[in-house]
C-alpha cells in the first residue's frame, strides 16, 4: 500500500472533521474530552488511508505525545473550548458515512481505552522513540493500521456500499 503523493484531502479542513465529532457527541449528550477527540481524528485518518488506498481524509499532521497522538493545530484551536469556526456541513460524498462508522465503533469507548489503542500502534511507538512532538507520517500510520492485529478490522468501520444487481439481489460494491 502506498500513500498517494500530492493528493488533495477529501475534507477541506481538519476542523471540519473535528467539529463533526464534537457535534456528534453533543447530539448524543456526551462530553467529548480533548484527548478523545485527538484519538478519534487519528483513528479516522488511519482507517481512511487503509480503506481508500493511501488517501488522506483531512490535511492533518499528527505528532507523538506521551498521552498519545495529537493534532497540534486542533489542540491550539480547541484549547479554550470549541473554537468559533463555522463547520462545513457539506462534507464530500461518503465522508459522513465513514465518520459515522468511526463514531459507531469508537465513540462510546473511554478516552483511556482509545489512548491505549493508539499508543499501541506501531506508527505512534516509532515516532515516540524519536521523541515527543515527532511527526507521525501518514505512510507509517497506513502501514501500522493495515498490518496490525491489535486494532479492529477496517471492514468493521467502512460499510460496503450496497446496490442491487439486475436480478434485484443486494450486492456490495467498491
Amino acid at each position: 500500500m502506498n500513500v498517494k503523493k500530492g493528493i488533495i484531502c477529501v475534507a477541506e479542513s481538519t476542523f471540519d472533521v473535528a467539529l463533526w465529532f464534537a457535534d456528534k457527541a453533543l447530539e448524543q449528550n456526551e462530553y467529548l474530552q480533548p484527548q478523545k477527540l485527538h484519538r478519534l481524528l487519528y483513528l479516522a485518518q488511519g482507517y481512511y488511508a487503509v480503506a481508500f488506498e493511501g488517501s488522506k481524509l483531512m490535511p492533518a499532521v499528527f505528532i507523538a505525545e506521551e498521552m498519545g497522538p495529537m493534532e497540534p493545530n486542533v489542540y491550539k484551536a480547541f484549547a479554550k473550548g470549541r473554537p468559533n469556526i463555522e463547520p462545513n456541513n457539506n462534507l464530500p460524498d461518503g465522508v459522513e458515512d465513514f465518520l459515522s462508522g468511526i463514531w459507531n465503533r469508537f465513540g462510546r469507548d473511554t478516552t483511556d481505552s482509545l489512548s491505549k489503542l493508539c499508543q499501541e500502534s506501531l506508527a505512534f511507538r516509532q515516532a515516540l522513540i524519536k521523541g515527543t512532538r515527532t511527526e507521525i507520517p501518514l505512510k507509517s500510520i497506513l502501514l501500522s493500521f493495515a498490518g496490525a492485529d491489535d486494532i479492529p478490522a477496517t471492514a468493521r468501520i467502512k460499510k460496503p456500499k450496497m446496490m442491487r444487481s439486475q436480478t434485484g439481489r443486494s450486492v456490495a460494491v467498491k
